[in-house]
């Protein structure tokens, strides 16, 4: 019986012993919060910001002055705020002011900032078959569309340009659950660089923010028909989810996203950001009015 103690303890004594001689190395902060690791920040986000480029600048640069890991999921606005709501994000980068304010409203997020602006514009092939070049009045170019029957590539993915084209439509008449049974009318279900690529090669028009346009313009058979209408005015917002909703947001990490993201060093990085390569910034940090 004592032999058999004896073989059974000796192991556990050899570990411990091993164990405290040991020395401890500092561990970098990866406790678990509930679906990610807290070092690691979900960035659920519009796809203009991706297809633009620019949180090709701003991320890495994040990271590297946090050493935060950033996952960007790149949807439409709507599919953003649902992911909020859901706590399956940690920090939004928007661009819909009413979705917005509902959701910060309803409780689901707890810090909304301005960010930057740029604006929509209506482009469309060069022989503009509806006559839009030059118009100012982005109600009255839709319904030079609907006259003429022309192509109309819409997101139709609840995006913030989408909902910002519905809202044009409605303006000019039109109910805009009726329009996909119009055979002039069609929807890609996808994101903004994609549904340039597709308006580009059906040669038809469609409404996107300036930004994603001039990064792929030359991709593009494309030219903006329409611009300078206020109502075209697109403006982004960085929103914390709340984590009393949702106890594994990584708040210390959305918020110093947020932190960056309006920072003056980064606020003037996105205000000459495209200088260089397309002779205009593709967004403004300035304030602007929500429409």
């Amino acid at each position: 019986m004592g032999t058999t103690w004896r073989w059974f303890i000796i192991p556990i004594v050899v570990a411990l012993l091993v164990a405290g001689c040991t020395p401890s190395t500092p561990q970098p902060a990866t406790t678990d919060t509930g679906n990610h690791q807290a070092r690691d920040i979900i960035l659920a986000t519009t796809t203009s910001t991706q297809d633009s480029g620019l949180l090709d600048v701003l991320v890495p640069l994040f990271e590297k002055e946090t050493g935060y890991r950033v996952k960007v999921v790149a949807v439409g606005t709507g599919a953003a705020l649902r992911m909020g709501e859901k706590g399956d994000a940690d920090v939004l980068l928007v661009h819909a002011p009413p979705a917005e304010k509902e959701f910060m409203a309803a409780g689901y997020g707890i810090d909304r900032r301005y960010v930057m602006y740029n604006d929509f514009v209506i482009v469309g092939p060069p022989a503009d078959p509806a006559g839009l070049q030059g118009l100012t009045d982005a109600v009255e170019a839709l319904k030079r569309v609907a006259q003429a029957q022309v192509l109309w590539i819409s997101r139709g993915d609840d995006s913030g340009t989408h909902k910002k084209e519905r809202a044009l439509w409605e303006e000019a008449g039109f109910d805009p659950a009726e329009l996909p049974a119009q055979p002039w009318y069609q929807e890609t279900g996808q994101g903004m660089g994609a549904t340039l690529r597709i308006a580009s090669e059906k040669r038809g028009y469609t409404l996107t923010d300036r930004g994603t346009y001039l990064h792929l313009k030359h991709t593009l058979n494309l030219n903006i028909l329409v611009q300078g209408d206020k109502r075209l005015y697109n403006v982004y917002h960085v929103i914390i989810v709340n984590p009393d909703r949702h106890p594994h947001i990584n708040v210390e990490g959305a918020r110093a996203f947020a932190d960056f993201i309006t920072s003056p060093e980064v606020q003037n990085i996105i205000d000459t950001y495209g200088v260089d390569e397309f002779g205009q910034p593709l967004f403004h940090v300035g304030e602007k009015e929500e429409n």
